[in-house]
């Protein structure tokens, strides 16, 4: 728990997550279960040796590479459809307790499909997890299937190919791109993009997280992406940080995360108050929990001790993350009075 005294309107503030990777949710307690329920042999390497010295390998990672290279080690404990159920469940219920009320997730089918696993397993296991946090915790969701951009062109289109079912019966909503930036410039995937505006997804990707403001501009002029996932790069090219501010283009930032893997030296060396002070619209988000310093009201505790920001400033990103929400006028209408309402009370008391 963080120091500060706005703890308690932070837990208590309404949360948008438009930035979290449901592989990322997998704690090493979680790898070790399914690896002994699967009979997955894990690496053999000193901090595949319990989950308490792979807790310990997540607070030194050297870079994006080197997280992704553990990553996807984890997730091949990851086989039926119930593995994909209680790692979305899991998630759930941590994001829950930090008082989310919508998640829009991503999920990496590329991760699983070259072992075998069928991609109808994965979203279904996502799926059923996602449906009971409406009905059980009303917290409501969508599932962004997000393209491998380390990965050929092909097989992205190959795989975007294979789930016209989930886009039919809307399992999947949006498409996004992922994975290592630097090297894998956006423009790459148009067409496959292009296919999926075709049919009615919303879209978009990773950019400007370890790659220069040029990755932000491809995202948006290529893939015509409506979001951009990190952005934090943006403050290299003021011309387009106003045009972003004025089109209301939503950043999901993942302070946490940005640290973790050393792409900013520390939360304060964030753009945040730049942004803030530029209208530029941004939500806060745990990128991938498990590895990254815990969930999203971590991240919030996090960019407060840093910022010491007004009650009113977290009022401005947590509608920001509402506005920039998929989701229907109605569902925005109820987000926004729970957040007037919860600050109302603690403006009250203060």
């Amino acid at each position: 728990m963080c120091k500060s005294p706005l703890h308690s309107f932070l837990l208590s503030l309404p949360k948008c997550e438009h930035h979290i990777h449901l592989e990322g949710a997998l704690t090493p307690e979680l790898v070790f279960s399914l690896a002994r329920k699967n009979k997955i042999a894990l690496p053999d390497l000193p901090h595949y040796q319990s989950p308490e010295a792979l807790a310990a390998r997540y607070d030194r990672f050297d870079n994006l590479d080197d997280f992704l290279n553990i990553h996807y080690a984890s997730m091949s404990v990851l086989i039926t459809e119930d593995d994909f159920y209680e790692l979305a469940w899991s998630y759930v219920l941590a994001a829950h307790a930090d008082g989310v009320h919508r998640a829009e997730v991503f999920f990496g089918p590329q991760s699983h499909t070259p072992r075998g696993v069928p991609i109808a397993s994965v979203t279904r296991g996502y799926k059923r997890a996602l449906d009971r946090a409406e009905s059980e915790l009303g917290v409501t969701s969508c599932l962004i299937m997000c393209f491998l951009c380390h990965l050929p062109v092909l097989s992205a289109e190959a795989t975007f190919d294979s789930v016209n079912d989930s886009i039919r019966d809307g399992s999947i909503h949006v498409v996004g791109l992922d994975s290592s930036e630097v090297g894998f410039p956006p423009e790459l995937f148009t067409d496959v993009f292009q296919k999926a505006k075709e049919v009615g997804l919303r879209r978009t990707a990773h950019g400007g997280e370890e790659g220069d403001v040029s990755y932000i501009k491809g995202a948006l002029n290529s893939l015509d992406a409506e979001r951009i996932d990190h952005g934090i790069r943006l403050v290299e090219d003021q011309g387009l940080l106003k045009e972003i501010a004025a089109k209301g283009t939503l950043l999901t930032i993942c302070p946490l995360s940005n640290v973790y893997l050393r792409t900013v030296k520390s939360i304060a060396s964030l753009p945040l108050r730049e942004f803030l002070d530029s209208g530029v619209q941004f939500s806060l988000n745990s990128d991938d929990p498990a590895y990254f310093g815990g969930g999203i009201l971590n991240n919030y505790c996090a960019v407060q001790e840093a910022f010491d920001f007004s009650i009113d400033d977290w009022k401005t990103i947590a509608t920001s993350g509402v506005r920039g929400s998929w989701i229907g006028d109605e569902r925005k209408r109820v987000l926004l009075e729970k957040i007037a309402d919860v600050v109302g009370s603690f403006t009250s008391v203060a």
